[in-house]
């Protein structure tokens, strides 16, 4: 099964209003100087390049992903801010184009990992570069719930929990990569946010929009299989009385400096 990352509407749904609230804590926990130059890899639909223009004072923003859909979805949110978009991967990045390069819930996604923060560090040869990831095994529980049910149904889904396929999204596994890419002075954090949905039908809807890889397996299942997953998921989950849940969601955070 392959990941989708194509309807920027739909990625923002699912996964893009939760990134936001992550962005500005991740840009103040940064506590970079005004006046830099950012490049925001895997930009998708804009909620780290956004938190950088509202919070760090840049003197110029580089947005870039793969993702057409997800680029001129960004393009229309931030229409009129000082910031310039461009299709393309990490390794795309041009070399020596900015002090700060940063990465939002991309680097687990990409198929060489090292080769990715290669070219952030070649981005940044003399600055920062920092990323921030879900922590997908533990407290992000939106995910961790939807995995949960669908690998106590489907056999299958266990290699495609996002737990199994990213090992990479935890803390020691994040300062090995940097540490071995070169990077110096090297930290790790936790981002915890709130993550509140109206009513199940917020929580549940966005899992069938194809965009992400939960989304994608939900569009494998058929229409009996989709029924049983969303029934294990709402009795998973703890409703409040006036109907609204509240989950908690955790990102892990990593910096290093060039040497």
């Amino acid at each position: 099964m392959a990941d989708r990352w194509s309807d920027g509407n739909a990625y923002e749904h699912f996964i893009g209003r939760w990134s936001r609230q992550v962005a500005p804590r991740f840009v103040r926990w940064l506590d970079l100087p005004p006046g830099l130059r950012w490049l925001d890899l895997g930009c998708g639909t804009g909620a780290l390049t956004e938190a950088v223009l509202d919070g760090a004072a840049p003197t110029a923003v580089l947005g870039m992903d793969p993702s057409a859909g997800f680029v001129e979805a960004a393009r229309r949110r931030l229409d009129g801010a000082p910031v310039e978009f461009r299709v393309g991967t990490a390794e795309d990045a041009p070399p020596a184009v900015a002090d700060v390069v940063v990465s939002g819930l991309m680097l687990n996604f990409t198929p060489d990992p090292a080769a990715a923060v290669a070219a952030m560090v070649a981005a940044a040869p003399a600055g920062t570069v920092a990323a921030y990831v879900w922590d997908y095994a533990g407290r992000m529980q939106l995910l961790r719930t939807f995995w949960d049910v669908a690998c106590s149904i489907d056999v299958t889904a266990i290699d495609l929990d996002e737990a199994q396929r990213f090992p990479l999204c935890e803390p020691s596994a994040l300062t090995e990569l940097w540490e071995r890419s070169g990077l110096t002075d090297v930290g790790t954090s936790s981002i915890e946010v709130d993550t509140v949905f109206a009513d199940f039908e917020d929580l549940w809807t966005p899992f069938l929009g194809g965009t992400g890889s939960a989304p994608a397996y939900v569009a494998t299942l058929d229409a009996p299989a989709r029924d049983r997953l969303r029934q294990g998921m709402q009795r998973m989950v703890h409703t409040e009385p006036d109907g609204s849940i509240r989950m908690h969601a955790r990102a892990w955070a990593v910096r290093g400096r060039v040497a």
